[in-house]
């Protein structure tokens, strides 16, 4: 795994976390590491098993130069769409940077120039450069407490289990109990789009 893309000193990656849920946030973060970090397991969030993401979280946020980390709520997703969405999550996250990055690596295809910062899509950049794998990280473990926390007050749908993503045991609890205050409208919760209490 690449350190920089370009060889700058406060280089900031970005990633989000939760773009094909049902339910709950779009959540993204932006980290600049300094060029000492190493860490064997990093790696893009996804491949990671939950006990190493969250030995993780800590290590890259202690030792991070600087990092943010914004949710973006259902009812915004429903407004303005899932991709806005994700690509607003990452400016908010920038935003909240206390080091201002003079070039910004971005997972995936799609962004918008924030302050005027050069930038770069990178596809699978989270399992190709460290600062965007730390951001998936830390995205994916700040919305998961996010949605466990708020399992507690609709414990029917299983969200400390399954994020708020499409598993059979949601859907079965969308079409049972209909839909929560979490959940997003504007995508399709059923396939058949039945039984959905509005």
């Amino acid at each position: 795994m690449l350190k920089y893309y370009r060889d700058l000193d406060h280089e900031a990656g970005t990633d989000e976390a939760g773009r094909g849920c049902l339910a709950g946030p779009v959540t993204a973060a932006a980290v600049i590491l300094p060029e000492e970090f190493k860490e064997a397991s990093l790696n893009d969030s996804k491949k990671l098993s939950e006990p190493i993401r969250n030995k993780l979280r800590p290590l890259i946020e202690n030792n991070a130069l600087s990092y943010g980390v914004a949710h973006i709520p259902n009812e915004v997703i429903d407004k303005i769409n899932i991709l806005n969405a994700s690509i607003f999550a990452m400016h908010q996250a920038i935003r909240k940077l206390t080091v201002t990055p003079n070039f910004i690596i971005v997972d995936g295809n799609r962004f918008k120039p924030i302050n005027e910062i050069p930038y770069k899509c990178i596809i699978k950049g989270d399992s190709k450069f460290e600062s965007i794998a730390a951001a998936s990280v830390l995205a994916k473990t700040h919305r998961d407490a996010f949605m466990e926390k708020i399992h507690e007050e609709f414990p029917m749908y299983n969200w400390k289990q399954n994020k708020g993503y499409p598993t059979r045991e949601h859907r079965q609890a969308i079409k049972k109990y209909g839909i929560t205050k979490y959940h997003r409208s504007s995508f399709k919760l059923l396939p058949e789009q039945l039984s959905l209490n509005f």
